[in-house]
């Protein structure tokens, strides 16, 4: 019997059903992420704080002998308890810093000091700079309400950052939350990954992708934010205690230094000379100096605890992925970019080494 010729009727009937099925696999594919994007962030920052923290996990429950669930259950408790108390010493700092302003401003208790004549002749900038100066020490008031539009849209950019990094906080908590659910049911969640990757890369690369997307997470996650979190905590714990100005912006300042790969010494020795300068060198101020450059300089101790033989993607790519995720979504970015751009690295640079061997550029010359 021959077989049925494909006519060009019965071709385009196929091709229009292949297209009304692709159209609607699309249209669910775009209901779908518009009902899910609202919880993109916070179900990324939960997978990753799983992954990071789930060997910690297994390691506690073999010694606990308990279940994954309560074990789970205790390490997020832990967390948060560990997470409250700075956070809310570096909240109150910030509040009281920006109430002692404000008390300053109303009470016209400011005194600047006149500036010296050198002021004027620096280049460029020189004698604008020494009228605004001289104008401040005359008459403060009248400055103050000719600059009153920069001011108040400088203040409202910094409520709204400072809004945005304490909704970020409370995001964490959640996905802190979501992570123990993940960790609680990890051995499961492993598997479906590896069948999921497995689906779209094959069954001989599945494993492999997985692992390397894990591991990437994990170095950056633990080597790059977790150690400049730390920092920060360290850090920030040491201004408040000692009643820095604005010690909760300076910490966070701290962070970002920490994910950029920056020394945080950029801003502990300032804060230090600052201390030292205002109230002498006494014990505290001593022990405070000792401490908070010790404190700066904690990551040179840490990363080989933590990472042994380093992150294994080139810092610049740590960096785009930090800023760039900061300024799409804020502080929650700052934590994300980071790791979404290193595993779209490492597997970037896998699908390259993984040609056939006949198509790769050094063997194109023997062929």
């Amino acid at each position: 019997m021959l077989p049925t010729p494909v006519t060009e009727k019965s071709f385009s009937r196929d091709m229009l059903d292949v297209l009304i099925r692709a159209g609607l696999l699309a249209v669910l594919l775009l209901f779908c992420f518009r009902i899910f994007s609202p919880f993109l962030d916070l179900m990324l920052w939960s997978v990753i704080l799983a992954i990071t923290l789930y060997p910690l996990h297994g390691t506690l429950r073999r010694k606990l002998g308990t279940s994954g669930g309560h074990t789970a259950t205790l390490m997020v408790l832990i967390a948060v308890a560990i997470l409250l108390v700075p956070v809310y010493l570096l909240g109150t700092s910030i509040v009281s810093s920006v109430e002692s302003a404000m008390t300053i401003v109303r009470a016209d208790t400011v005194h600047i000091p006149v500036p010296p004549d050198s002021v004027a002749t620096w280049p460029l900038v020189g004698e604008q700079l020494h009228g605004l100066w001289m104008q401040a020490v005359t008459d403060l008031p009248v400055l103050v309400q000719k600059y009153i539009p920069e001011i108040k849209h400088v203040s409202l950019a910094l409520l709204s950052k400072l809004a945005g990094a304490g909704a970020g906080f409370l995001i964490f908590i959640f996905a802190l939350i979501i992570a123990g659910i993940f960790m609680a049911y990890g051995e499961s969640g492993s598997r479906s990954a590896v069948h999921i990757v497995s689906r779209i890369c094959g069954p001989d690369r599945g494993p492999s992708i997985t692992e390397l997307c894990t591991a990437t997470i994990r170095a950056v996650a633990l080597g790059v934010i977790g150690i400049a979190f730390i920092q920060m905590l360290l850090v920030g714990a040491g201004f408040v205690l000692m009643g820095v100005p604005a010690a909760g912006l300076l910490a966070l300042a701290v962070l970002l230094l920490g994910i950029m790969q920056l020394p945080a010494t950029l801003v502990t020795v300032p804060v230090i000379i600052f201390v030292l300068a205002s109230q002498g060198a006494t014990t505290a101020t001593i022990i405070f100096a000792i401490y908070v450059f010790v404190a700066g300089l904690v990551d040179n101790v840490l990363k080989p605890l933590l990472l042994g033989r380093g992150v294994d993607v080139p810092m610049p790519v740590v960096l785009i992925g930090a800023l760039g995720g900061m300024v799409t979504n804020g502080i929650i970015g700052l934590f994300i970019g980071p790791v979404v751009l290193a595993v779209a690295y490492q597997l970037f640079w896998q699908w390259v080494q993984d040609q056939p061997p006949a198509s790769r550029p050094d063997n194109l010359g023997q062929s």
